[in-house]
C-alpha cells in the first residue's frame, strides 16, 4: 500500500511577449509545500529562453509523513561538532542534494517528487514499501528520474531550437535517459533501491495556419495523471490513462521493476490554446476525487482568483479532505469494491 501524498501542478498557457518580465527561481530561495515554480540552479539561469510560449505555474503539497533526507553522497552529512568546521574549511557548506556535480532539481514530498518549470512539469509518485526495506529510498529515485529527465529535455536541440526550427522533442527517449542516469547513480558502491511512477508534461509549439501554436507532449507511465481543461467552455480536453499490473500496483520504474519508458511509457500530443489549464496529479489527488469534482474544482478556483497557485491549493485541500474522512465515498473506494474488497472512505 502506498501512502497519500496530494500533489497537484496547476498551470495555465500563455505567450511570451517579454521574457524578462517572467521570474524565475533561484534555487537560494526556500522550498515549502506550495510554490509558483520550483528552484533552478543558477547556472540554468544563464539559459536563453527561446519558446514563444510559458506555463503560469503554481503547485501545493500534502504528505501525511515527512521526507526522510537524501543520503551520502546526494548530500553532505551534517557537521559532527564544533571542531568540524576548522578541519573541513574546503567541504562546501551547500546542504542542497546534488548528483554528478548539480543541484538535484524539483522539491520532495514524502517519498513524492515534483519539478515545476516555465515549459516543463512533472510528478512522480515513489511508492512507499521501500521505506521498510533495506538500503530503500523511493524519495530518491523519484527525484532523481525527475530530475534527469528534466535536464534531458532542457540539453536536446529540438527543445532549445528556434521557434522557427521543425525539430520534434522525444519525451519517453528522455525519460528512458533519465531512467538509465538514475539505475547508474544508486548502483554500487552507493546503492539505493526504490521504484516510482513517472508523469509529465513538456510544453514545445507547432507552426499553425496563424503562426504559432502551443502543443502539449504528455508522457505517462503508472497511476499518476495530467488532466487538460479549457475554463472558457468547461470541458476536459484530454486525461492520461492509468497503467496497472494489477489492482493498487502501477507500472512503475526501478529496482526489480520490469517496466521500462521505452516499452511502456505513453506519450500523447495535445493541441491547447492559451488560457487552457494543465494538470499534474498524483494518486493522492484522482483516488480521493472523481474527474468531475477535479474540473468543478478548478473552474469554482479561478473564478474565485485566477491565481494558479491559488488553483492547486484548493485542490489539494479537497483531496485532503476526502482521504481524511473515513466514511466519504471515493473513486479508490469504488476501485476497491469493484475487485472485491470491502473498503470505505477516502485513501
Amino acid at each position: 500500500m502506498r501512502r497519500l501524498t496530494p500533489r497537484a501542478l496547476s498551470l495555465t498557457v500563455r505567450p511570451r511577449h517579454n521574457p524578462s518580465d517572467q521570474r524565475r527561481w533561484l534555487s537560494s530561495e526556500p522550498t515549502t509545500d506550495e510554490g509558483t515554480r520550483t528552484p533552478l540552479p543558477e547556472a540554468a539561469l544563464a539559459k536563453k529562453l527561446i519558446s514563444p510560449f510559458y506555463f503560469e505555474t503554481g503547485y501545493a503539497l500534502y504528505a501525511k509523513r515527512p521526507s526522510r533526507p537524501f543520503p551520502p553522497p546526494f548530500s553532505l552529512a551534517p557537521f559532527r561538532s564544533f571542531s568540524d568546521p576548522l578541519s573541513t574549511h574546503n567541504r562546501s557548506r551547500d546542504r542542497r542534494p546534488h548528483v554528478n556535480g548539480e543541484m538535484i532539481r524539483g522539491v520532495t514530498n514524502g517519498d513524492d517528487a515534483v519539478l515545476v518549470g516555465e515549459n516543463f512539469i512533472g510528478a512522480n509518485d515513489g511508492v512507499g514499501a521501500w521505506a521498510q526495506k533495506p538500503r530503500g529510498h523511493a524519495a530518491l529515485w523519484s527525484r532523481l528520474i525527475l530530475h534527469f529527465w528534466a535536464l534531458a529535455a532542457e540539453r536536446d536541440a529540438s527543445v532549445l531550437s528556434s521557434v522557427s526550427a521543425s525539430a520534434e522533442p522525444d519525451p519517453v527517449a528522455y525519460l528512458q535517459n533519465a531512467y538509465e542516469q538514475t539505475v547508474k547513480a544508486t548502483s554500487a558502491p552507493t546503492e539505493w533501491k526504490g521504484t516510482t511512477t513517472a508523469c509529465g508534461a513538456l510544453l514545445h509549439h507547432i507552426k499553425g495556419a496563424e503562426g504559432l501554436e502551443p502543443l502539449l507532449y504528455v508522457t505517462n507511465l503508472g497511476d499518476s495523471q495530467v488532466m487538460v481543461l479549457r475554463p472558457q467552455t468547461q470541458k476536459i480536453l484530454y486525461k492520461t490513462t492509468e497503467q496497472w499490473h494489477w489492482f493498487d500496483c502501477p507500472r512503475q520504474l526501478g529496482t526489480n521493476s520490469p517496466d521500462t519508458p521505452r516499452t511502456n511509457a505513453t506519450m500523447d500530443k495535445v493541441n491547447i490554446k492559451e488560457g487552457d489549464v494543465v494538470l499534474a496529479m498524483s494518486d493522492g489527488v484522482v483516488d480521493n476525487l472523481w474527474e468531475h469534482e477535479v474540473s468543478q474544482n478548478i473552474y469554482d478556483s479561478m473564478h474565485s482568483q485566477a491565481n494558479m497557485l491559488h488553483v492547486a491549493k484548493e485542490l489539494v485541500k479537497a483531496a485532503r479532505k476526502i482521504a481524511e474522512d473515513p466514511y466519504a465515498e471515493s473513486p479508490f473506494m469504488e476501485r476497491a469494491i469493484e475487485e472485491g474488497l470491502a473498503m470505505e472512505g477516502g485513501r
